[in-house]
Order: structure tokens, then C-alpha cells, then sequence
């Protein structure tokens, strides 16, 4: 566990790290606390995921030192020549994405450092505790085993954002005092103060990313007698507002804020399903739900991507199958079927009018 993978950096020189497609604030965040601290160590690092750096986290420090894999001889070099490989806040080798199978079959010691749940096997040390807020705490936990005096503005800034976007903002049920403490310790050491990082990452929003958050919220309809709430981001609304699939970022809050929403999921459109994020309130799990549906992730958030026939009927399978997983008040008895209201909304979804632009 901690003992290991502080034993392995402080044995070797060479280190390669990477994390899960589509990084979010606590996948980059780690990363890149990670390697900037054990550049100052002295250590050889080298950074590379499958995926680039969203623009809502492209100003961190050293973001530009995380490399995109493109197959190059010298990102298959680094990996090579690399003692130790750390995989951060995914155990899963297909959420690596190209990178996955190239880590697996490297003669480095993997190290998984992760807080999600059934971890695959191949990893040769893992640092893993589900109870875990973020990937972030054990980050942290690694710096402070070792140099914690090493801890700058870059990486406090780091591990501040990786902490509070995985914790919903320190709102999850995830959250202890412990987390506080060593939040705390964060802050002192890096002199940073937490107002300008929300800033940027919350409040930082563009005008086509606006318009879409508008027709997203006009979509939000609500089932099991106000209970769950869901809404949509389709391709066609990406595309007729100018925005990016980056710029839906944290909309299924939206959609828990309602008053007597338990729990609330936004669908994206792919080419061939959708991706569903789910989030819920602190007492209730959405991850099994999640699970069922070849998802997964922690209590109070998690995702899935769902292949179905079409998008509608994805909707209406994950929506229909909320009841099974989600106890809903007994004075709210589950509906039985979709309302006539609802079996019109996924049929015309794809095709309002009232989007012109």
C-alpha cells in the first residue's frame, strides 16, 4: 500500500504517469501533483494520457507539460526506459484508453492509485481505499510521507483541484474531517487561497456553452413524482449552439438542485448510445445503478455509457430501471410507465423546433 509506492520513489529515478480518457480536475489534478513533485525530487518524469487536457483545466500549472499520446518514438521511449508507471484515479485498462495496453505489457512496476471500486488485477502495487474523497487525498498522503515541505503553489493548486471537483465542491458524503485537515495543510504550504480555483473552473463560461446550458435545462423533465430529474445534451444541440462537449461540465448539478430531486442524471448523445452521468444526494447511491449498466464510480456520482438501439430508448431502459436501484419515498410511489408528456419529449427530442438558433 502507502509503504510500497513510497519505498518505489524513493529506489527509482524513471517515472512515467498517465490517467483516464476524458481527465477530469481530480485525474489531472493528481497527475500533475504527482510529477511535479517528484520532478523536485529529481526525478525523471514523463506524462502522457489518450486524451487532452479539457480547456476548463488547460491553465494549471505544468498542464502544458502533459503530453497527448500520438504513438511517437519518444512516448514509447519513455515508457520503456520508465522504473515505475503510475496509473492514476481509473483501474481499469480500457479507461486508459490507447496508453492501457502499452502500461500493462511495460516491464516498469505499475502503481494504481485509485479511490473507485473492483480494481483490476494486473497492477503490481496497488494504493488504493475506496473510502477515499479523491485520488487526490492519496496524493497527498504520498507527498506527506515523503517531503511534504516540497509542496508549492503549483502543487497545492494541484491537489486543491483534484479535491474539491471530486467532491462536488466538499459536499459529498465522502468528505471528513480528515480530508479538512489535509486541505488545510494544502492550503498553508502552497499559499493559495480556494476562491480564484473554483472561479476558474465554475464560473469561467462561454457564450455557445450558455445557450447550451439554456436547452439543457429547458429538457430537464422529472419522474417518480419529482424524485429524479433528467435532462439531454444531443448533437444536434452541440452543434446548432456552437459549443463544445467540454462546455456540459458540471450541467447534472443543474439538475439535482431542484427542490425534492433525489437524484438526477443528464444523457449525452454519441454516435452510438449515450453517456449517462448520474449524481445523487448524500444518502442515496447511484453507483450500483450505475454498475448495472457497465458504468460504475462512487456513492453520489458516477457515470456509464449505455449502447441501445437508439438514443430515446436508452433514455427510457436507464430511467425505467431507477426503482431498482433507488428507494424512492414510500408517499412517492414509482410511476409504472412514462407519461404521455415524457413519450413525447423522447420522440421529439432529436427534433425541436423551438432550437432554432
Amino acid at each position: 500500500m502507502l509503504d510500497d509506492v513510497l519505498a518505489l520513489i524513493r529506489e527509482h529515478d524513471r517515472f512515467f504517469i498517465t490517467t483516464h480518457l476524458g481527465p477530469d480536475g481530480d485525474a489531472v489534478g493528481s497527475q500533475l501533483a504527482l510529477g511535479r513533485f517528484l520532478k523536485k525530487m529529481g526525478k525523471s518524469v514523463a506524462m502522457v494520457n489518450a486524451d487532452e487536457v479539457d480547456y476548463n483545466l488547460d491553465w494549471m500549472p505544468g498542464a502544458g507539460d502533459i503530453a497527448v499520446f500520438d504513438g511517437s518514438l519518444g512516448q514509447h521511449e519513455a515508457l520503456a526506459e520508465a522504473e515505475v508507471a503510475f496509473v492514476l484515479d481509473t483501474n481499469d485498462e480500457e479507461r486508459i484508453g490507447k496508453v492501457g495496453s502499452l502500461v500493462r505489457d511495460a516491464t516498469a512496476t505499475t502503481v494504481l492509485v485509485d479511490h473507485h471500486l473492483e480494481p483490476e488485477h494486473w497492477f503490481d502495487v496497488f494504493f488504493v481505499r475506496e473510502e477515499a474523497a479523491a485520488t487526490g487525498e492519496l496524493v497527498y498522503e504520498i507527498i506527506d510521507g515523503l517531503a511534504p515541505d516540497l509542496i508549492d503553489e503549483g502543487i497545492a493548486t494541484a491537489l486543491y483541484t483534484a479535491i474539491m471537483t471530486d467532491t462536488g465542491s466538499f459536499r459529498y458524503s465522502s468528505v471528513t474531517p480528515a480530508l479538512h485537515r489535509s486541505v488545510a495543510d494544502i492550503l498553508e504550504r502552497g499559499g493559495i487561497g480556494p476562491a480564484p480555483i473554483h472561479e476558474t473552473i465554475y464560473d469561467r463560461k462561454s457564450m455557445p456553452g450558455l445557450r447550451l446550458l439554456g436547452r439543457m435545462l429547458n429538457r430537464i423533465r422529472l419522474r417518480y413524482n419529482g424524485q429524479l430529474g433528467y435532462s439531454v445534451v444531443t448533437q444536434r444541440m452541440v452543434e446548432d449552439t456552437g459549443a463544445s462537449w467540454d462546455d456540459k461540465q458540471g450541467f447534472v448539478n443543474y439538475v439535482l438542485s431542484i427542490e425534492d430531486v433525489k437524484t438526477a442524471l443528464l444523457f449525452s448523445e454519441t454516435d452510438d448510445g449515450a453517456k449517462i452521468s448520474f449524481r445523487s444526494e448524500a444518502d442515496v447511491r447511484v453507483d450500483q445503478w450505475a454498475r448495472h449498466f457497465g458504468g460504475g464510480g462512487h456513492r453520489n456520482a458516477a457515470g456509464a455509457y449505455v449502447k441501445r438501439p437508439t438514443f430515446e430508448k436508452t433514455i427510457e431502459t436507464v430511467i425505467d430501471a431507477a426503482s431498482d436501484y433507488i428507494a424512492f419515498d414510500a408517499r412517492h410511489a414509482p410511476d409504472d410507465d412514462l407519461s404521455p408528456e415524457d413519450q413525447s419529449y423522447l420522440e421529439t427530442l432529436l427534433d425541436d423546433p423551438s432550437d432554432s438558433p
